[in-house]
């Protein structure tokens, strides 16, 4: 039996109308596998192994029905897509935003499948949510949301079912208000959530562990192509947990970080930013364009991202597709050697195109941001084995699983001019062990 690529594209249109980012994410993905498995592995065409792998193992939506502080009951709509346990429990974030819909949630969850794999660790992928923005919520709402959203979905996670983390709008608050209703009902403490604070079960450095093995894969880039990240300039969209920690990173092995950004424009400073500036940064909330009063070398550019400044380096930390053909087009222009995604897929299909042409390094962030995973797979061990690891052994543990998906991603994508081609390498890497697992354990 052999694939083919635009009937296999078609079926998943078919059966999933009206979910455009679902079905970015199988494209971006298929585009490498069909050929290989033809090449390679026709005895999973001959199991349907791809076919399997873009049909969810359980999708569930449930009303989420909480008081405000007005005493005005509010309704919105929870998640949780199962997409495969394979090699593992489900493991995925929760994610709180007025756009999330199952399109993007299973896109998520697809695309957590093959990082979870990259890590190494037994953990499949899962993903949720709810349309729920915290943004404006006072600390008794978002609590009183979370206490009713997780007394729908107590009864199909686990800590060897299905172990949430946090994502978009869900902080350590919001895993707090989780656990605890968790806790309550199940009369059970047990790592059922990974981001819990490091007093009650939690791992030193999740809230880091993004952004620090974006710029560990960087350096595993550089360290390849026998460059130094030493004086390289930065340029980093986001400003939460993801971006912040990049920058950090970035700032602590010599980088010249210029850039932040939100939803209300892009902060640049031409000098580069600091660690004492990064620390004033955090506390300006939202408002970014404060930053300029203090530091006067600084500019605000309201409702622009940040590609349009010279950089070697881009790192998208913001959303999903935030850098179109035009963006990428730009970053070629002004010199970008390297683009790693520390958001999950904030880069179009176009992009990723003007990308190879331009044999740009381009980590995609099913490899590039899977620290935030693999810290929270740690989390999971330390949690069996009732030990909790101190920040320098979480660390090194972080820095190894990342230099290893560089190897895998180099493994399966080096091409016969030498280019690097990772995203390739990425999406052939991650699927193979779940495709091996799924074919020993049967039609199921």
């Amino acid at each position: 039996m052999s694939l083919n690529l635009k009937n296999f594209i078609k079926n998943v249109e078919l059966r999933n109308p009206n979910e455009p980012e679902f079905l970015q994410a199988v494209t971006e993905v298929i585009e490498d596998l069909i050929p290989y498995i033809n090449e390679h592995r026709p005895d999973f065409a001959d199991l349907r192994i791809l076919e399997r792998m873009v049909e969810p193992e359980r999708a569930l939506s449930f009303r989420v029905a909480w008081m405000d502080d007005k005493n005005q009951i509010q309704i919105n709509r929870g998640y949780r897509v199962q997409m495969n346990s394979a090699i593992g429990p489900y493991k995925g974030g929760l994610r709180f935003a007025p756009d999330v819909n199952l399109s993007i949630l299973k896109f998520l969850a697809f695309e957590q499948v093959f990082k979870n794999s990259l890590t190494s660790l037994p953990i499949g992928g899962g993903k949720g949510g709810s349309d729920f923005d915290p943004k404006g919520k006072s600390d008794n709402e978002i609590m009183r949301f979370c206490q009713s959203f997780m007394t729908e979905l107590y009864r199909h996670i686990g800590a060897e079912t299905d172990v949430p983390a946090g994502d978009i709008g869900v902080g350590s608050r919001e895993i707090g208000y989780l656990f605890g209703q968790y806790k309550r009902i199940q009369n059970n403490f047990t790592g059922v959530l990974t981001g819990k604070g490091p007093q009650w079960g939690g791992s030193y450095i999740r809230p880091e562990a993004t952004g620090y093995g974006l710029l560990y894969f960087v350096q595993c880039v550089l360290d390849y192509n026998n460059e130094s990240i030493e004086g390289k300039v930065i340029s980093i969209s986001g400003a939460g947990n993801v971006a912040y920690y990049a920058a950090e990173k970035g700032i602590q092995l010599g980088a010249k970080v210029i850039t932040l950004s939100n939803s209300t424009g892009t902060l640049y400073d031409k000098e580069g930013l600091t660690l004492e500036k990064l620390a004033y940064i955090a506390t300006l909330g939202r408002d970014l364009a404060k930053f300029t009063k203090k530091y006067p070398s600084a500019t605000f550019h309201a409702k622009e991202n940040p590609w349009q400044f010279k950089c070697d380096i881009a790192l998208p930390c913001a959303t999903q597709n935030e850098i179109n053909e035009a963006d990428a087009k730009k970053l070629v222009k002004n010199g970008c050697t390297i683009v790693a995604e520390g958001a999950n897929m904030p880069s179009t299909a176009g992009a990723i195109k003007v990308y190879d042409s331009a044999k740009i390094h381009f980590g995609p962030g099913k490899a590039a941001n899977a620290g935030g995973v693999a810290v929270s797979g740690l989390e999971m061990s330390q949690n069996a084995i009732g030990q909790q690891w101190n920040h320098e052994k979480v660390d090194h543990r972080l820095k190894l699983i990342m230099e290893n998906i560089h190897k895998t991603c180099v493994r399966y994508g080096k091409e016969p001019n030498g280019y690097v081609n990772y995203l390739k390498g990425a999406n052939i890497g991650g699927f193979i062990k779940v495709a091996e697992a799924m074919k020993a354990q049967g039609v199921v």
